[in-house]
């Protein structure tokens, strides 16, 4: 009696083992395919989204037929953007080394003026609020921005007043850029026949 209730605990031990195993496993599973889910609506992937230096645009954005890691994505945000169709939006959190935008540094945003209809760069913090500040300035645009006679331009993000396009900063702690361009057609032939586009480079200047 004794041997035989042994040999039902040996089994019950083995079996219990085996099932935990399998737990784990499966749970070790959900949890890859979730981290996964989020990467991609966090943060894209190569079907959704375009990346040109540190400047990522959604290409489905706000159209009737995005995908759903793109509706995901805006929703989990809540940030509502202009259809692609309409205008391209790219977003940079980062600066051309790959970190991330922060008001205690300065930076500088060198480009050339954009072959489009019209188009705007802001600054926002984390959350994509507009930034506070006595001058009320938070972005510029085709209209508005001062640059040279070859086209070429620097904007200048900074805590405390530059000479010629800058962007305040205050501090907003981690920031954001968004640039908008007007009339996709000038720039590209279309979603999945991208031309060649050359967007401002994002070059840390100093930190505090």
């Amino acid at each position: 009696m004794n041997f035989s209730l042994h040999q039902i605990k040996k089994r019950v031990l083995a079996h219990a083992a085996r099932l935990s195993s399998l737990a784990a496993v499966i749970a070790l599973v959900i949890a890859t395919g979730l981290m996964s889910s989020w990467h991609l609506v966090e943060a894209g992937f190569g079907l959704t989204t375009r990346t040109v230096g540190p400047w990522v645009m959604w290409t489905n954005a706000a159209r009737i037929d995005a995908d759903p890691y793109t509706r995901a994505h805006f929703a989990r945000i809540g940030t509502m953007v202009l259809s692609t169709e309409v205008a391209h939006t790219y977003l940079a959190r980062t600066d051309g080394d790959g970190l991330k935008l922060h008001s205690s540094c300065d930076y500088a945003v060198d480009g050339r003026s954009l072959e489009a209809s019209w188009w705007s760069i802001a600054a926002f913090d984390e959350h994509g609020r507009l930034i506070a500040n006595p001058t009320e300035r938070h972005a510029y645009t085709s209209d508005t921005l001062a640059s040279g006679s070859d086209g070429r331009f620097t904007v200048t993000l900074a805590r405390d007043a530059r000479p010629g396009n800058w962007l305040p900063t205050g501090g907003a702690g981690r920031l954001a850029l968004m640039l908008t361009i007007f009339d996709p057609a000038a720039q590209q032939s279309g979603v999945d026949a991208p031309r060649p586009i050359d967007l401002p480079s994002i070059r840390k200047v100093q930190c505090r």
